[in-house]
C-alpha cells in the first residue's frame, strides 16, 4: 500500500487521541500525538520558569528545546532534552499551557516542521487542531471529531482519576470551554473543520464505533 496520511481534528476531549491510537494499531501505521508536542513545549517553559503568556520568552526557549519523538506500537514516547516526559505532559495544568503556547507562530512553525517531516517518510495518523487545514492539507483522509462539552469533561475527569489524580468536574468543564475559545479564536491556525473533512460526533458513540467509522472512511479513500 502506498504511503498515506489521516488527519483527525477536533476540540479537547473529543476522543481524538484514543481513537487515533486504535486506528494506528489496526492499520499498522504511525500515530503522531501533536498535542503532546505542544504540551512538551509548555512543560519546557514551566521547567525554565517562563510564563506561558510571555510570547517572546516562549519563542526564545525553543532554542534550548530538544524534542525527540520515538514511535512505538500504538503510540509514541516523547523525550524532552533526553528525559522521557510522555506521562508528565498529560496533566490538566500542562494542557492549559499547551493551549497558550500553541497560539504563538514561532512555536507552531517549529512543531509543524517536525510533523511534516514525519509524514514525508511514514504513513501516519495525526490528531490535533489544524492537521487537515495546515499540517497535512493533502491528507487522503480528514476527520473532524467532536462531542458535547459535558461529555468531554466527563471523559477528561475519568482519564485523570484513572491516573490517581483528583479532578473537579466543573473546573475541568470550565477549562475545556476556555480551551475551545482559545483554540477557535487564535489568530494563527485556529481550530476549524477542513472543507473536505468528514464530521463525526462521538458524544453517544463508543470508542470502537468511532474507530470503525474512521476505518470505513480510510478503506473507501485509500
Amino acid at each position: 500500500m502506498k504511503r498515506f496520511a489521516i488527519a483527525v481534528d477536533g476540540p479537547a476531549g473529543s476522543g481524538k487521541s484514543t481513537v487515533a491510537k486504535a486506528v494506528a494499531r489496526k492499520l499498522g501505521i504511525i500515530y503522531v500525538d501533536t498535542g503532546a508536542m505542544y504540551r512538551t513545549v509548555a512543560l519546557h517553559c514551566r521547567q525554565k520558569g517562563i510564563a506561558w503568556e510571555q510570547e517572546a520568552e516562549v519563542a526564545a526557549a525553543l532554542d534550548s528545546l530538544e524534542m525527540k519523538i520515538v514511535p512505538e506500537e500504538g503510540g509514541q514516547k516523547i523525550f524532552l532534552n533526553d528525559v522521557d516526559v510522555t506521562t508528565e505532559v498529560r496533566s490538566a495544568e500542562i494542557g492549559k499551557g499547551a493551549s497558550a503556547v500553541a497560539a504563538y507562530p514561532k512555536v507552531r512553525e517549529r512543531m509543524v516542521e517536525l510533523q511534516q517531516e514525519m509524514a514525508k517518510v511514514n504513513s501516519v495518523i495525526m490528531d490535533g487542531r489544524d492537521i487537515g487545514t495546515v499540517v497535512l492539507p493533502d491528507a487522503e483522509v480528514k476527520v473532524y471529531l467532536d462531542a458535547g462539552v459535558e461529555e468531554r469533561a466527563r471523559r477528561r475527569v475519568g482519564e485523570l482519576e484513572a491516573k490517581g489524580e483528583t479532578a473537579d468536574f466543573e473546573e475541568i468543564k470550565k477549562m475545556i470551554i476556555q480551551r475551545d475559545y482559545n483554540d477557535m479564536n487564535r489568530e494563527h491556525s485556529p481550530l476549524k473543520k477542513a472543507d473536505d473533512a468528514i464530521s463525526l460526533d462521538s458524544t453517544s458513540m463508543t470508542v470502537e464505533e468511532v474507530e470503525q467509522a474512521i476505518l470505513d472512511i480510510v478503506h473507501e479513500r485509500v
